[in-house]
C-alpha cells in the first residue's frame, strides 16, 4: 500500500472527520490520498486559522482535530496555533510535510528543522522515516494528544516517503481508563470541607473537559456552597444560579476576591497554572484543596495542602456521595458578593452612550443569544468584560483563550464550533486588531456557507495595551491605527455587512444576522476611555463597602 494510503486509512481509524489547512507541493501524495478517504479537506486562507480551527474543533469535542500545512513557511505558521492548543490543552495534530529525507537535488531550499522547532510547544513530535512506522507513530500521537493534560502533537511526512509502499496494518484505538484519586485523599477531602466555617468551590479550565459538569451540579446541589470560576471554568456550572458568586477576570480587587478572601477553604476543581492565578494563597492563610487530573503545579501563590488526584468526574462523585452538608457553613457573605455583582451588572445595562461602552454591549450580547448558543472571543480588553459579565448558561459556550492569550483566533474558533455544531447560534466576539489578523478567513467561512456573526468591536487602537499603558501612567503613543471600511470589506467576500450606529440598535441586529442564514459581520464602535477607571478604581472601591 502507498505510504500516503496507509497514513490517512490511520487518521480514518482514529475518526478523523476533518483536515484544515493548506497543502503544498510536498503534500500532494498525502493530499491525493485525502481525496479518495472519508475524510473532508477544508482549505484555509492561512495555516494559523487552520490550525486555531483545528484546535477548537478538539477543544469542543474532546477528539483530536486535525491540521495541514507543507514544510518551511507553512510550518512556521503553525508554531502559534501549536501554542494555543498546548497551552490551552486542545487535542490537536498538526501534520506537514518536508523535502525528500533520502535523496534531494534542492539542497537546504526551504528546509528547516520542523520536528525540533515543534518540540518545546507539543507534547510529541516526529518525522516519519519510513512506511511501515506510520501506524505506531499516527496511535502514539492521537494517544498523547487526548491523554489528560491534553494538547498538541506533530508528524513530519516527508514527500519521498509518503509516495513509497508499505504493508503495516493499521493500529486499532483503544481508550484507557484514567486512574481514580486515592480513597485516603477523598476521606480527608471531605473531613476538611466539613470542617471548614466558609467553603467556597472554584471551578477552573480542567472542569470544562470531559463530563465533569454533571457531577458539580450535584454536588452543588447538595452541599449549596458557593462557587466562583476562572475564565477557561465559566459555563461548567449555569452562572445564572444564585450561587455563583462570579469569575476571576481581574486579578484582585473585584467583588468576587472579596468571597475568596472570606473563605477559609477553596475547592480548587481543574486549576491550570496557565491560567492567571485565581487567587494568591498566603503562607498561614486559607486552606486549598487540589482537585485535578494531575497533581499540584506550585508556585509562590500556588500551594495546596491536599491534593486528590485523579478523574475530576469521579472525585467529585465520590465527594459528593460521602459528604454531609453542615450546619455551621457561613454563606450569607457570598449572597451579598452575588447581589453586589448583579447590580453592578444591571447598572451596565442602562448606560445609553454612544459608542457603546464594552460592559453594556456584553450585557446586549447576552440578551441576543439563545441559552444555548456559543461565543467564541479573540483577544483583547473586551474579554475581561465577557469574563466578568456573560454569565454563561452550559460548558464551552462561551470560548476564551486565558492560557495563550493570542489574537486572531476568535474567527476560526467560531467557523468551527459552527461546523461541530451546526444547529446552535454561533457569534464571534473580535477587537479590530484582533479581527484583521486572520480577517481573511471571511471567504472561508461564505466559501463553506457557515451561518455565524462577527462582531466586530472597534476602537481603531491596541485597546488592552491603552489600558495598561493608561494605569501605568504613560503618554497614549504608538497603538493607534486605520480600519478599513469593515461593511464593504465583508461585501467584498459574499458575507453580509452592518454598522452599528446606536447603543439600542445593538440586540436587534445580532438577532436579525442570527436569524438570517450567512456570514454577517457587524462593525461597532466601542469606547473603552473608562476602562481604567472602571476597572481599576472604581470596582475596588465598591468591592472594599462589602
Amino acid at each position: 500500500m502507498k505510504a500516503s494510503d496507509l497514513f490517512v486509512q490511520a487518521l480514518e481509524s482514529e475518526g478523523v472527520e476533518y483536515i484544515f489547512g493548506i497543502p503544498g507541493e510536498e503534500n500532494l501524495d498525502l493530499l491525493e490520498s485525502i481525496r479518495n478517504s472519508s475524510i473532508k479537506l477544508i482549505l484555509t486562507r492561512h495555516e494559523q486559522g487552520a490550525g486555531f480551527m483545528a484546535a477548537t474543533y478538539g477543544r469542543l469535542t474532546g477528539k483530536v482535530g486535525v491540521c495541514l500545512s507543507t514544510l518551511g513557511p507553512g510550518a512556521t505558521n503553525l508554531v502559534t496555533p501549536a501554542a494555543y492548543a498546548q497551552l490551552g490543552a486542545m487535542p490537536m495534530l498538526m501534520i506537514t510535510g518536508q523535502k525528500p529525507i533520502k535523496t534531494s537535488k534542492q539542497g537546504r531550499f526551504q528546509v528547516i528543522d520542523v520536528v525540533d522547532m515543534m518540540r518545546p510547544i507539543t507534547k510529541y513530535t516526529t518525522q516519519i522515516v519510513s512506511p511501515d512506522r506510520i501506524p505506531s507513530s499516527i496511535r502514539e500521537a492521537f494517544r498523547l494528544a487526548q491523554e489528560e493534560r491534553p494538547g498538541a502533537v506533530h508528524i513530519e511526512l516527508p514527500e519521498d516517503i509518503a509516495a513509497e509502499h508499505g504493508n503495516t496494518p493499521v493500529l486499532t484505538p483503544t481508550s484507557p481508563r484514567r486512574p481514580i484519586a486515592e480513597y485516603k485523599a477523598i476521606n480527608r477531602a471531605v473531613e476538611m470541607i466539613e470542617a471548614a466555617k466558609s467553603p467556597l468551590l472554584l471551578i477552573a479550565a480542567g472542569s470544562n473537559r470531559k463530563l465533569t459538569s454533571k457531577m458539580l451540579r450535584e454536588l452543588v446541589d447538595k452541599t449549596g456552597i458557593p462557587f466562583v470560576t476562572t475564565q477557561m471554568g465559566k459555563g461548567v456550572l449555569n452562572e445564572e444560579d444564585p450561587l455563583f458568586i462570579g469569575n476571576t477576570a481581574l486579578s484582585d480587587g473585584d467583588f468576587v476576591h472579596r468571597a475568596i478572601k472570606r473563605a477559609d477553604l477553596i475547592i480548587n476543581v481543574g486549576h491550570d497554572v496557565v491560567e492567571k492565578p485565581p487567587f494568591f494563597m498566603e503562607p498561614g492563610g486559607q486552606q486549598v484543596i487540589h482537585v485535578n487530573f494531575a497533581s499540584a503545579a506550585v508556585d509562590p501563590v500556588y500551594f495546596p495542602q491536599l491534593e486528590v488526584v485523579g478523574d475530576i468526574a469521579n472525585s467529585i462523585w465520590q465527594i459528593k456521595e460521602k459528604i454531609t452538608p453542615q450546619a455551621h457553613w457561613k454563606t450569607d457573605f457570598y449572597k451579598d458578593v452575588h447581589s453586589a455583582l448583579v447590580q453592578h451588572r444591571d447598572e451596565a445595562q442602562r448606560d445609553d452612550r454612544f459608542p457603546v461602552l464594552p460592559e453594556r454591549l456584553v450585557c446586549d450580547i447576552r440578551k441576543a443569544m439563545p441559552d444555548d448558543g456559543i461565543v467564541t472571543l479573540d483577544n483583547g480588553v473586551y474579554k475581561i468584560w465577557f469574563a466578568r459579565n456573560y454569565p454563561a448558561f452550559s460548558p464551552n459556550s462561551l470560548l476564551l483563550d486565558n492560557a495563550l492569550a493570542t489574537m486572531g483566533a476568535g474567527l476560526p474558533s467560531a467557523m468551527a464550533a459552527k461546523m461541530v455544531y451546526p444547529d446552535r447560534a454561533v457569534l464571534t466576539a473580535c477587537g479590530d486588531g484582533g479581527f484583521m489578523m486572520n480577517s481573511q478567513e471571511i471567504e472561508t467561512a461564505v466559501r463553506l456557507n457557515l451561518h455565524i456573526v462577527v462582531l466586530i468591536l472597534r476602537d481603531d487602537a491596541y485597546g488592552m495595551i491603552k489600558w495598561k499603558q493608561a494605569n501605568m501612567e504613560f503618554e497614549n503613543y504608538g497603538l493607534d491605527y486605520g480600519n478599513p471600511d469593515f461593511v464593504k470589506y465583508a461585501e467584498s467576500y459574499g458575507a453580509k455587512g452592518w454598522r452599528i450606529s446606536s447603543a439600542d440598535e445593538i440586540v436587534g441586529r445580532i438577532q436579525q444576522c442570527l436569524d438570517e442564514p450567512a456570514v454577517h459581520l457587524i462593525d461597532c464602535p466601542v469606547d473603552y476611555s473608562l476602562n481604567d477607571e472602571t476597572l481599576n478604581k472604581t470596582i475596588k472601591q465598591l468591592s472594599q463597602k462589602l
